[in-house]
């Protein structure tokens, strides 16, 4: 029997559910009128072409429309910080795994060949013991919260191929969160210059027809 170091245990990457719930409960006015859809649970952006129409059908005012879009933008700052993290997790994740399942091809390469296996184990960090592994019917696999449990060859390997899968899965899908959030992002700030703007304009027209009437 072998013990494999790395926790193995399969585990779905969740959502960012808190912050997504947040992000759908700020929604106000303004967000009644977003038509972008969404990607799981991360709603899209408006891009705001006409502001003064944006602000009408909205029912706020300058000030309340940037409120809203800076708190908007604030939250995907911080769904991406989440993913970001869980993408970390992941890509540290899959080359464990891959490790574990050389030692199992290893294993399963020297079973019935007479030939012992051996191996460098790692009992704390830094410091290691030298064993050596003959005909190892199973394996013992970390599977999180101080768990262990024993798996024959095949099985560990069944386990440990189908954890890689989804990790590889799940990072995919990240990757296209992370892409299309960033897109959100640019998106929503480019409308809260596009608001800011207008209203610097309207204030200036303001002002130069006072001045004309005040001349006239």
């Amino acid at each position: 029997m072998a013990v494999m170091g790395s926790r193995t245990h399969s585990r779905d990457f969740p959502d960012t559910v808190a912050v997504e719930k947040r992000m759908a409960s700020s929604s106000t006015a303004a967000a009644a009128t977003e038509t972008t859809t969404e990607r799981r649970g991360i709603p899209g952006a408006q891009f705001v072409e006409d502001v003064e129409t944006y602000l009408n059908q909205s029912g706020l005012d300058v000030n309340s429309a940037l409120s809203f879009l800076q708190e908007r933008l604030q939250q995907y700052k911080l769904v991406e910080m989440k993913l970001l993290a869980q993408q970390r997790d992941l890509q540290a994740k899959i080359p464990d795994i891959e490790k574990c399942l050389d030692v199992v091809a290893a294993l399963q390469a020297k079973k019935g060949t007479g030939e012992p296996l051996i191996a460098d184990f790692e009992v704390s960090e830094g410091i290691y013991s030298r064993a050596r592994i003959e005909d190892a019917e199973s394996v013992c696999l970390w599977l999180g919260a101080n768990v262990m449990l024993e798996y024959s060859c095949e099985e560990a390997n069944d386990l440990l191929q189908k954890n890689l899968d989804n990790a590889k899965a799940s990072l995919e899908v990240l990757v296209a969160d992370l892409l299309f959030l960033r897109d959100q992002v640019t998106i929503t700030q480019v409308t809260i210059a596009r608001v800011y703007n207008w209203d610097v304009h309207q204030k200036r027209r303001m002002r130069e027809a006072v001045t004309a009437e005040k001349d006239s």
